[in-house]
């Protein structure tokens, strides 16, 4: 993920996205370097337009939100038998713990 970081700061900043320039952002922040995660990332990104792959991944949250809206329908079925439990173990009593 560092390395990917490393290559938006250089596109950012207007420099090539190269090896070289992934390893010493990565260096600098102390982060560990994996050359073939940097070598496979540049070969990647090697002819891609970076600002529309960024417009691409900025659009994809939005979809993304919606499926936590279906959540409260199950938490709610849930809650119900965390209800019926409750409800079972009031009716056994302390005389039901020696049958």
């Amino acid at each position: 993920m560092e390395a990917i970081y490393s290559a938006l700061i250089l596109h950012k900043a207007g420099k090539e996205i190269n090896e070289d320039g992934i390893e010493k952002i990565l260096k600098a922040a102390g982060a560990s370097v994996d050359k073939n995660q940097v070598k496979a990332l540049v070969a990647g990104l090697s002819g891609k337009n970076i600002d529309e792959i960024i417009a691409k991944a900025a659009a994809v949250p939005v979809t993304a939100a919606a499926a936590p809206a279906a959540a409260p329908a199950a938490e709610s079925g849930k809650k119900e038998s965390k209800k019926e439990e409750k409800k079972v173990e009031e009716d056994v009593g302390i005389g039901g713990l020696f049958d």
